[in-house]
């Protein structure tokens, strides 16, 4: 494929995607060629083999959570649109555009970036994130770095903290609480995906 650059008239609902992803028209067209690279095969869709083939990822801790939440329950496919919705997550918030009424939440919002960090730790999708889910997660994180015990401490001080209702886990709300003063928007955007 070398340098060539799709057209877009070869993307199919390019201007649905760039209404439902906030993407410009040479975003996803870079982002087009992107997938199709990884498409080595050109069958229109990736597998969880092609992105493990994205060198961030497969350095990244979370990286086979992050790819697991470019497929949809049970499928092993993922084509083009929902391939760029996710990355839409990672998409920097514009300064000083707030949501439209009548409109969807922007996939790029500072609650579409929760919802997104959430799933990453709820692996069961009971809508609760664990002490089991998160000692998950740390693990990955910190690897070997340190004990079990220091770990399991971690976790105990992390639910304490954030767990308001009492019942031992991490609602959704309750993560965003406890986030509350990170920037999101910030740790959660790439800026290549303007």
């Amino acid at each position: 494929m070398g340098s060539q650059s799709s057209h877009p008239s070869a993307i199919p609902q390019l201007e649905e995607i760039m209404q439902e992803t906030g993407f410009s028209q040479a975003s996803v067209v870079r982002l087009y060629d992107r997938f199709q690279a990884l498409d080595k095969e050109q069958k229109g869709s990736l597998s969880k083999y092609d992105l493990q083939g994205i060198g961030e990822l497969a350095v990244n801790p979370l990286g086979d959570r992050i790819i697991n939440a470019f497929f949809k329950e049970g499928e092993e496919l993922t084509d083009f649109r929902s391939f760029i919705r996710v990355l839409a997550h990672f998409r920097p918030v514009e300064k000083g555009r707030s949501k439209e009424a009548g409109h969807p939440e922007p996939i790029n919002s500072r609650l579409s970036k929760l919802q997104f960090a959430f799933q990453l730790y709820d692996q069961d999708s009971d809508g609760k994130i664990s002490r089991a889910e998160m000692l998950q997660v740390l693990q990955l994180m910190v690897g070997i770095q340190v004990t079990e015990e220091q770990l399991a401490c971690i976790v105990e001080r992390t639910i304490q903290e954030a767990d308001r209702d009492g019942d031992g886990a991490i609602s959704f709300e309750e993560f965003a609480m406890s986030v509350e003063k990170l920037n999101i928007e910030q740790k959660m955007s790439l800026r290549m995906l303007k």
